[in-house]
């Protein structure tokens, strides 16, 4: 991330979550480099002696595995952050490129080991992509900013979690989003996931489609290779109707992390919503060689044969998200739309049943409910649940333009004014 900030327009770097897939591996450098279509691969070694630590480093050459240079670096243990400008400078050197202005050269954002080690951590938990692991996610960015209280990327991942979560009415949920995130740019104003954090805010949260596409615009001219700012971009200019725009996003999303299964399941839903559904089907089915038990896949691959009209795939694979998501209530609602299609009105009806019963307990969000009494024709019962939606912001109705789940509905005159009191025009 680093190397990405410190010369954004001429150096793009994989992300860490496709990277780190190599760790240990027994490929040959020109294999993973054709797998990545990276031109160099940074290989690095760690070992710690008490309390310091020797890292050695090569740059190497992918397609004729050539070493550029190598060094070797000893540092205590408490400062070894402050290798992180030194090696991106020698990489920089290396690959004969103009190196930035020394006041704009990247900087570490904490000293703290403890800190960087679980931010990495929620990181990693927040690629899984499934409710629990962003759960967890989140966890571990509350852990990096008790170390470092001024840790700018691990507030930005707090206000990405709380911006995106469904376990909280958004009106709760928002306003700590909106916390984090300021907080983040008070500490580092140049740190695109913050812009990327506030940009899915102004987005989600506030339906303000000018000013969530001027962050998104903001993070990906600090850093053109942060594949998170690509990958919710293009869901922002989906929502918007901007199909082709997302399809390309999403793209440049998968070429700098081209091994994160998020991203993989987010390209399928974006093919969806574009309703191209064999390239949906065909693109879940490749998310399913990254990780076999992702519900998020499993899901998509539902919703995409019930829009074919493929019974018994369109349901098979809508309980299989079940059941892998823990009954979580997306998916269920995935599964009574697909009985429905399909004529299994009653067994819609009682997930619809077991999703008002959770919901005297825990938080549901209202446009679920409105998603299946619409698949079973009930259509003033489904806009009496988006109605309720739009009084809480639920943050899912910034889909409401394109969602398929509601076609039936468009031509209602309250469906209109949802559509402008939520920002669109008719």
């Amino acid at each position: 991330n680093q190397l990405g900030r410190l010369m954004p327009q001429r150096l793009a770097v994989i992300a860490r979550t496709s990277a780190m897939r190599y760790k240990g591996s027994q490929k040959r450098v020109d294999e993973i480099g054709r797998e990545l279509r990276a031109g160099y691969i940074l290989e690095t070694s760690v070992r710690y002696e008490g309390a310091r630590v020797r890292i050695a480093t090569q740059l190497i050459q992918a397609r004729d595995q050539t070493t550029l240079w190598t060094e070797t670096y000893d540092y205590d243990v408490a400062g070894v952050f402050a290798l992180e400008s030194d090696v991106s400078g020698r990489i920089a050197r290396s690959l004969a490129l103009q190196l930035l202005p020394a006041q704009q050269t990247a900087r570490p954002h904490t000293a703290s080991p403890e800190a960087y080690d679980a931010y990495l951590k929620g990181r990693y938990h927040w690629q899984k992509g499934s409710v629990e692991e962003h759960g967890k996610a989140r966890q571990y960015f509350e852990e990096a900013v008790r170390v470092d209280p001024r840790y700018a990327p691990a507030y930005a991942g707090l206000a990405g979690y709380y911006s995106a979560t469904t376990e909280l009415p958004a009106k709760s949920a928002m306003p700590i989003a909106k916390q984090y995130a300021l907080k983040a740019l008070e500490l580092d104003d140049s740190l695109s996931e913050a812009h990327t954090a506030l940009a899915g805010i102004r987005f989600y949260g506030d339906w303000d489609w000018p000013g969530a596409e001027s962050e998104f615009k903001r993070a990906l001219a600090l850093n053109p290779s942060d594949a998170e700012a690509h990958r919710r971009y293009s869901n922002y200019l989906l929502a918007m109707g901007r199909f082709e725009e997302a399809l390309l996003e999403v793209q440049r999303a998968q070429e700098f992390d081209p091994l994160s299964l998020l991203t993989s399941v987010n390209a399928g839903w974006t093919f969806y919503f574009a309703r191209q559904y064999d390239r949906a089907i065909e693109q879940c089915r490749k998310a399913l060689e990254l990780d076999a038990n992702s519900d998020g896949a499993y899901a998509c691959l539902g919703w995409s044969y019930r829009a074919k009209g493929m019974r018994e795939e369109a349901i098979a694979e809508s309980e299989r998200a079940v059941a892998l998501s823990d009954r979580g209530p997306g998916r269920l609602t995935g599964l009574a739309r697909a009985y429905a299609a399909f004529g299994r009105k009653v067994d819609a009806g009682k997930i619809l049943d077991e999703l008002d019963e959770r919901g005297k307990h825990t938080y549901v969000a209202p446009h679920y409910s409105a998603m299946i009494h619409a698949a079973l024709g009930e259509k003033e019962q489904a806009l009496a649940a988006l109605e309720q939606a739009c009084r809480e912001r639920d943050g899912s109705l910034a889909w409401l333009k394109v969602d398929d789940a509601f076609d039936s509905l468009r031509e209602e005159t309250r469906f209109q004014d949802l559509l402008r009191r939520v920002g669109f025009a008719p």
